[in-house]
């Protein structure tokens, strides 16, 4: 029996693990802030895969190359314990390459609210 389990629940454990495994590394003062500097760098895939709501507001018109269509999706999740709502630049295939306007909320249905009002 297979067990299925939401991106955000798992982005929590996910986030504990790095913060110990830095932790055994690094010592406990510096794990928090090398976790901060991997989650920065990799901010807009890590909160494209822990959404857990998305609408499409539209095509991306910021690129003049027309062999390469982005779109604009709204999406929202949680990620370290927050939620979240902003705008992922995404391609055809699914993958996110930009995020613009995240907001952080201290509940889903406020989070939920941002990704209706988006446009």
């Amino acid at each position: 029996m297979s067990s299925i389990q939401a991106v955000s629940h798992a982005s929590d454990r996910v986030m504990a693990a790095l913060i110990s495994g830095l932790e055994l590394e690094f010592g406990r003062g510096a794990a928090e802030g090398l976790a901060q500097r991997f989650l920065d760098a990799e901010e807009c895939d890590l909160h494209w895969d822990a959404r857990v709501e998305e609408r499409w507001i539209g095509a991306y018109e910021g690129i003049e190359d027309g062999d390469f269509e982005l779109d604009r999706v709204a999406i929202c999740g949680r990620i370290d314990g927050h939620w979240f709502a902003a705008l992922c630049i995404v391609d055809g295939d699914g993958m996110a390459h930009g995020m613009m306007g995240k907001r952080r909320f201290r509940s889903a249905r406020a989070a939920r609210e941002a990704l209706a009002q988006a446009h």
